[in-house]
């Protein structure tokens, strides 16, 4: 009998050194993963299974660092997406925002099926905007949001000065030829006077906006000035109606703000080099706040599906349930949250 058990445990020392090997393996990948500057959550089940998206934050001002990460939330676990999130990251290897020069891990578009940017003014290196020249090159989807109009500032006279947002050889940059306007102007009171969405005239049938109505589309950012008309293909989706005030039920102001109403998003589509013809979606909304709205969630997700050819697969109503714990920081410079790692985002 002794000899037997001496046998068995014998056979076995092999098989739980096997174990041990794979969950220092899998501990490992953990550490792995857990130090890496970027956030990857894997789709679950749902229409989107098998594509990935790629969301690439960088701006002072509106908190894309805590929006981004809780739409890719929304559209992983809810629609099944699998989403990269990419930040600015300083060289301590937390979430910068005010660094302008660095986002790391723009390769993760070679594979992306589209690509959603929340940027503001950034000066990125050349390797970096190669990435996402090559990106736009094949005539990939975008979705832009807030001031993804102003996505770019290239200084210096460099390889990719033309994606800046002045710029005058590419009018207006990658805000302008991409996206369909660069930055102009705040038409609303900044800081005191929100948006209400309304639905363009002649939209109302638009997958886009299957699910939304008057006033689902709220935020306490301003409204953009843009010029009208819009440029090429563009189609206005929703007018943002300026409130008086910072709460969705504050009555629009009177007089020219109003009158006529500036778009807030719109579609359009770009041509790649490759000749492909891109599908854009274009909002000035966006912000972390903004997303607080389950009807301006709602805009977004349901403008990914359309993006991508999808808008088949959007319901009567898309579920955008908040993922967690969900409390966006008021817009406003230096006032992101100081010491994050993107690893820390993934706590519910």
């Amino acid at each position: 009998m002794m000899r037997s058990s001496r046998n068995r445990t014998a056979a076995m020392l092999p098989f739980a050194a096997t174990l041990a090997t794979a969950a220092l393996l899998l501990l490992t990948a953990a550490r792995s993963e857990a130090a890496d500057p970027w956030l990857a959550i894997k789709g679950g089940d749902g229409p989107g299974r098998g594509k990935h998206i790629v969301l690439v934050s960088g701006d002072e001002e509106y908190r894309s660092e805590e929006g981004l990460p809780q739409l890719a939330k929304i559209l992983a676990r809810r629609q099944g997406f699998d989403c990269t999130v990419l930040f600015a990251i300083g060289e301590d290897g937390t979430i910068k925002p005010t660094r302008t020069d660095h986002i790391p891990g723009l390769d993760a578009l070679k594979e992306a099926d589209l690509m959603v940017i929340l940027t503001r003014f950034r000066d990125l290196p050349d390797d970096e905007m190669k990435a996402v020249a090559d990106y736009l090159a094949a005539g990939k989807p975008v979705v832009g949001l807030r001031t993804a109009t102003h996505a770019f500032n290239i200084k210096g006279g460099r390889k990719y000065e033309r994606f800046s947002w002045q710029s005058k050889e590419w009018d207006g940059g990658f805000g302008r030829q991409v996206l369909g306007e660069t930055w102009i102007a705040h038409h609303g009171d900044h800081g005191h006077e929100s948006t209400r969405g309304v639905i363009a005239p002649g939209a109302e049938s638009h997958p886009i906006l299957r699910g939304i109505k008057d006033g689902d589309i709220w935020g306490p950012t301003d409204v953009y000035q843009v010029r009208l008309p819009l440029p090429g293909d563009s189609k206005p989706l929703v007018l943002g109606q300026v409130l008086s005030g910072m709460n969705p039920d504050d009555p629009p102001v009177a007089g020219p703000k109003n009158d006529p109403m500036m778009p807030v998003a719109w579609v359009k589509t770009y041509a790649g080099e490759s000749g492909k013809a891109g599908r854009v979606f274009t909002t000035t909304m966006g912000a972390s706040q903004d997303l607080a709205a389950e009807g301006t969630r709602r805009l977004v997700v349901n403008a990914c599906f359309w993006a991508l050819g999808m808008e088949d697969a959007i319901p009567a109503k898309t579920d955008v349930t908040i993922v967690g714990d969900y409390k966006p920081t008021p817009f406003g410079f230096n006032k992101h949250t100081p010491g994050v790692k993107p690893a820390d985002l993934l706590k519910d």
